[in-house]
């Protein structure tokens, strides 16, 4: 038998996008659930970069000092370490934030603080190990989704569908959305190895042919090795001792840990893409965050525009769907939800256009230069000269090109 339930929101995947819609509509005062298909939060190595962007969010929701209390790593300033010369690119001490770093989360800790705070609210429900299976739709209109839960299946009528379930989304499949392919010639290994020995503050570490992210994680570092794109047959095949060469090469701040990496399973591979939607909605339904537009993990943005997008659907549909009878049904125009579109896309756009450009210009020439000679380039060379050019840059990465802003119906808890 099939259960069936109706809400306003239904929102397709509980990541950062969908849990931060959720949260959002529900303290609109709307009845919102949120289907995430997994039965935890807990991801190897997902996006946990958390920029003074989305803190000030936290800060406008009242929920920063709670946020802050989760555990989680600051990062000041970001240091590059290119062939063993340290140089700093970017200084967030300047930006005109309540929170003038980068905060490091796990993100099951971040989801886990969201989902808490929006259980607060009334009229949210979070529905773990529910996956969407279909679209309901009448009249060529979205409705609603079925899904499969552990109860068996069930039917969520909604005025509005959120997808916002990655970049491998089954709603915007579901829907027929065409997706534009910006090509990435890169993929990424993360693996983690104990810290052992001193803090070394280097974000991004460049050696002849290799570059490792290393993340200071307190007892661990979190780290990443850009390779060339699917390579990673490659990789293995010449062996962990190799492997761990590699990575010592480039960060030997790390190298008294890397015995510890035994196995090829201890090393994940995050397959790159950059990609976006040619329309981002139907009648009925809109896809955000990485659903709209798969970002790479250049910069570490891809959570705080996914958080963005949340922001800009919340202040944007949440009004019109206050404003309509409940009875009448829908409440949203075509043209209603595509100006999330048009309000996301410059920033999504400009994003990926410069990660496409850092991809085929410095990562994938970097990655393939071989063993040779590796010289310090121009830009890297005048950012010691210029406090006013890292400040420049951190705010570039911090705040993004259009930060949203929470719109003050939003601040506070629906009183229900």
């Amino acid at each position: 038998m099939t259960a069936s339930r109706t809400v306003d929101v239904c929102v397709a995947g509980g990541g950062p996008a969908g849990m931060m819609a959720g949260l959002l509509f529900a303290r609109a005062g709307l009845r919102v659930v949120v289907l995430e298909k997994h039965s935890d939060f807990l991801r190897d190595f997902r996006g946990d970069t958390v920029h003074p962007s989305t803190l000030e969010i936290f800060h406008e929701l009242g929920l920063l000092d709670a946020f802050l209390q989760r555990p989680h790593d600051r990062m000041e300033k970001v240091a590059v370490r290119f062939n063993g010369e340290r140089v700093d690119v970017a200084d967030f001490s300047a930006l005109d934030t309540q929170c003038r770093f980068i905060a490091f989360m796990p993100q099951s800790d971040f989801l886990g603080f969201v989902a808490d705070e929006a259980r607060r609210t009334p009229g949210f429900e979070l529905l773990m190990d529910a996956q969407v299976d279909a679209l309901l739709e009448e009249r060529g209109v979205v409705t609603g989704v079925r899904a499969s839960t552990p109860h068996g299946p069930l039917e969520i009528a909604a005025r509005l569908v959120i997808g916002a379930d990655g970049r491998h989304s089954t709603v915007r499949g579901l829907a027929g959305l065409r997706v534009r392919d910006l090509g990435a010639p890169i993929d990424v290994l993360w693996f983690s190895v104990p810290r052992e020995g001193g803090h070394d503050d280097s974000l991004i570490n460049v050696a002849p042919g290799h570059l490792v992210v290393t993340i200071d994680r307190g007892t661990y570092w979190q780290c990443a090795m850009v390779i060339a794109k699917d390579a990673v047959g490659a990789v293995r095949a010449r062996g962990l001792p190799a492997f761990r060469q590699s990575v010592a090469a480039a960060a030997p701040h790390v190298a008294p840990g890397l015995p510890a990496l035994e196995d090829w399973d201890q090393v994940k591979l995050l397959s790159v893409r950059v990609d976006r939607l040619q329309r981002w909605s139907r009648p009925g339904l809109l896809c955000i965050g990485d659903a709209a537009h798969a970002m790479s993990p250049i910069g570490g943005v891809g959570i705080n525009l996914a958080i963005q997008d949340a922001v800009a659907a919340a202040n944007l549909l949440a009004p019109k769907l206050l404003a309509h009878d409940r009875q009448a049904g829908g409440g949203l125009t075509p043209d209603d939800l595509d100006a999330v579109r048009r309000r996301r896309l410059w920033p999504a756009r400009a994003t990926q256009f410069v990660q496409v450009q850092a991809q085929n210009r410095v990562l994938a020439p970097l990655i393939g230069g071989g063993a040779g000679s590796l010289s310090l380039p121009l830009p890297l060379r005048l950012l010691p000269r210029s406090a006013w050019l890292r400040r420049r840059i951190a705010g570039l990465v911090g705040l993004g090109a259009r930060p949203e802003h929470v719109r003050s119906f939003l601040r506070k808890p629906h009183a229900g």
